[in-house]
């Protein structure tokens, strides 16, 4: 079987509980360090899916990996080649498909509950769950690509998820790990001061009950997970 690949676009934001999900299955994946100059692949056929991360920059800024990420993605749908987004791997998504990245009206950052469509693409990928508690961390947005459709919005975000075929792209980081959570707060306490508000959490909320609450988001994840990973070429 081809590898799954995973770009990583910031060295603290790596595919957390996304590769142990692959692990668990064996599926092979291959990581690329964009941040660190590794260069992007032009053929998508060489992978069976791909995953992109989340990062603290913008689709918008002028970084020599954006342009060549954002065909390699293009390719891959034209090519049937499952893509999943996280965060601003959701937003690459959208962009690349002709959506519009922008400011969203507030940042969210920390846990937060996110509404499952009542619609049947929105069950065919979340099964069962109307709504989970998810954490994020962002501060921009997406809109829906014409021809994909919402599957999942929040109080401070309605554009949460979508999907296109067998392409998800969402704005929620259902990847995280307790690890990756202790990590973020610890290096993000100047941003987390500056953006006070109903919609940043402190490090202390973010880490009550993180264990049983990465737990049930883990859950989340692996549902979706396993629908994205019914469309991998084997």
């Amino acid at each position: 079987m081809k590898p799954v690949a995973i770009f990583r676009h910031s060295p603290t934001e790596g595919p957390g509980y996304f590769s142990a999900y692959l692990d668990a299955r064996g599926i092979p994946w291959r990581l690329f360090a964009t941040s660190e100059g590794e260069p992007v692949p032009a053929d998508p056929r060489a992978f069976s899916g791909i995953a992109m991360m989340g990062g603290p920059m913008s689709v918008n800024d002028p970084l020599p990996w954006i342009e060549p990420t954002l065909a390699l993605i293009r390719a891959a749908v034209a090519g049937e080649v499952p893509v999943l987004g996280h965060c601003l791997g959701g937003q690459l998504m959208a962009k690349a498909l002709g959506g519009v990245v922008t400011r969203n009206p507030v940042r969210e950052i920390g846990w937060g509950m996110v509404r499952v469509s009542d619609d049947p693409d929105a069950r065919r990928w979340f099964g069962a769950t109307t709504e989970f508690l998810s954490f994020h961390w962002h501060g921009e947005t997406f809109t829906i690509p014409a021809g994909a459709r919402r599957i999942a919005e929040s109080p401070y975000c309605p554009n949460q998820a979508f999907v296109l075929g067998p392409h998800l792209a969402m704005q929620c980081h259902v990847e995280m790990t307790s690890a990756m959570i202790r990590t973020w707060a610890a290096d993000s306490a100047d941003e987390l001061d500056r953006h006070r508000g109903p919609s940043v959490q402190t490090p202390a909320e973010m880490e009550l009950e993180i264990e049983a609450r990465v737990r049930d988001l883990n859950a989340v994840a692996r549902h979706l997970y396993d629908r994205w990973a019914e469309g991998l070429a084997r």
